[in-house]
């Protein structure tokens, strides 16, 4: 059973967060633990693993770019220790902002994120699993790598 399944959504890259949050504490409800206490042992084990799935599902709806990420998985587009390679004159810029990190680099990268987001801005918006191209599947994993690119600098200048 995939995430998508198990909370009984569509298959989408943006989440309704109201919906998530609402079928959330639903399952989480019918799951609690509490309501399996005269269940026998192998019953209760298995509640015990469907809240530590619900819960890891959740947390990864609640992430855009984990969602975008296990989306990519579930289709078999992204491998988990993947190394993609991104345009030389992107990972030159990056490298650029990086070795001169100021107080006017997290605009520079808000306005890269919106340039790597322009390709990608329809298949997030217009997600539709039963005509998704597979060309589309590889533009929303480059545009993936790309922000964890600018996402590590992020947390450089923050961290």
């Amino acid at each position: 059973m995939n995430y998508y399944d198990l909370f009984e959504i569509p298959i989408s890259v943006s989440i309704d967060r109201a919906l998530l949050s609402k079928r959330y504490f639903r399952l989480q409800k019918s799951f609690h633990p509490d309501y399996f206490t005269l269940a026998d042992e192998a019953e209760q084990q298995t509640v015990l693993e469907k809240t530590a799935l619900l819960n890891k599902a959740f947390k990864i709806f609640k992430d855009a770019d984990a969602t975008i990420k296990y989306l990519l998985q579930m289709k078999e587009m992204l491998t988990e220790e993947e190394k993609y390679p991104l345009s030389p004159d992107f990972l030159m810029e990056v490298m650029e902002l990086n070795e001169r990190l100021s107080a006017g680099t997290a605009d520079q990268i808000s306005a890269m994120e919106n340039d790597i987001y322009a390709p990608v801005r329809n298949i997030i918006a217009n997600y539709n699993d039963a005509k998704v191209t597979t060309d589309e599947l590889l533009k929303l994993k480059e545009y993936y790598f790309k922000k964890k690119y600018l996402q590590r600098i992020l947390d450089r200048i923050d961290g």
